[in-house]
């Protein structure tokens, strides 16, 4: 059982995969996307391609909530496009709470000393690895 983590923005989203025992999560890469009016470019294709690559079964995206556990219109776009993965891609797709993922991720960059220049190229791939470590780890 591989599980695909993603971190959903509208320029970029974070890609990352479970083990094959569901135990750790790696960060694989980060997709350039266009998610502002028209989305021209979704990233499902190069989605797809991981999906197959990897032999994952489930899609795992995360879900901003505000603070006080509201949806607002950052979370409502990334439930349409996991509806949207669900639709094109055939598998199945959960949502998980996310918030303070990117902090926490751009926390442990600034503590293994990662410059500001390489945090920015990295932080959406590490925000999606946390995403799904934390799921991974409620499952133990």
């Amino acid at each position: 059982m591989r599980v695909l983590g993603l971190d959903v923005g509208t320029k970029t989203i974070g890609v990352a995969v479970s083990d094959e025992l569901g135990w750790t999560a790696q960060g694989i890469e980060t997709i350039k996307v266009d998610m502002q009016e028209h989305m021209h470019n979704t990233g499902i294709k190069r989605i797809d391609e991981l999906v197959a690559q990897y032999g994952v079964d489930t899609i795992l995206v995360g879900l901003p909530k505000n603070m006080n556990g509201t949806i607002g219109p950052r979370g409502e776009a990334c439930q349409k496009y996991a509806e949207l993965l669900k639709e094109k891609l055939n598998l199945p797709v959960i949502m998980w709470d996310e918030r303070l993922s990117t902090m926490a991720a751009e926390r442990v960059l600034i503590t293994g000393d990662v410059s500001r220049k390489k945090r920015k190229k990295v932080i959406d791939k590490m925000a999606a690895v946390m995403i799904l470590q934390g799921y991974l780890d409620s499952k133990k």
